[in-house]
């Protein structure tokens, strides 16, 4: 998993609430085990229409905005399914953070695991970044993982809250494997142990 530290980026505005995982991505993607090659079905019900064609008012197909690493949303993001695809979908596509006022539980922690800063800011606070991300590319949000300071293109600053063991984490590109294998080593010590106590296992 890519380690997240700092994050300079365009920010694509999707001001909707209870933006659930099949909006984000429909249950007929979940056919695959892959983490890649979800992003181009990333909201693929707003993104095209019955014919394929991409529906240029969705702020994906914008020009702007096609080079997003970041998502400002509205009110109880990822509810629904517990989908793990959700948040691949989101990372294949190229976006690392995603701020809104809140979020479903289940999605909030898929996003550390799959190497995605979730960050939780107060309704006015959103709504800031908001307007700012209503810009297009000629605004960047900054992103401070270390600091946990957000930093809109106006020079606003907002602190944000992070659990510290997914902060740490983050900021190591730690997912479930790479936190077990940082015991390879004891591991191996009890397995040769093991296996001397109970030959016969």
């Amino acid at each position: 998993m890519d380690k997240f530290t700092t994050l300079s980026g365009i920010a694509a505005p999707l001001p909707l609430v209870n933006i659930d995982t099949d909006m984000i991505i429909p249950k007929q993607f979940l056919k695959t085990i892959k983490r890649s090659g979800l992003g181009v079905n990333l909201f693929d019900e707003m993104r095209y229409d019955d014919d394929r064609a991409e529906i240029a008012d969705f702020v994906l197909n914008q020009p702007q905005y096609r080079e997003a690493q970041i998502l400002v949303a509205g009110d109880n993001f990822g509810c629904g399914s517990s989908r793990e695809h959700a948040p691949w979908a989101i990372k294949d596509f190229g976006i690392t953070c995603v701020i809104a006022p809140s979020f479903a539980d289940i999605f909030y922690n898929n996003c550390f695991k799959n190497g995605i800063l979730p960050i939780a800011l107060p309704q006015e606070q959103v709504d800031v970044l908001m307007k700012d991300a209503e810009k297009g590319s000629n605004a960047r949000i900054e992103v401070d993982l270390a600091a946990q300071t957000i930093t809109s293109s106006d020079g606003d600053v907002f602190s944000f809250e992070v659990d510290s063991f997914k902060k740490h984490c983050l900021m190591n590109g730690l997912d479930d494997i790479g936190l077990t294998m940082e015991k390879a080593a004891s591991i191996d010590t009890f397995e040769a142990s093991a296996a001397q106590a109970r030959p016969w296992v």
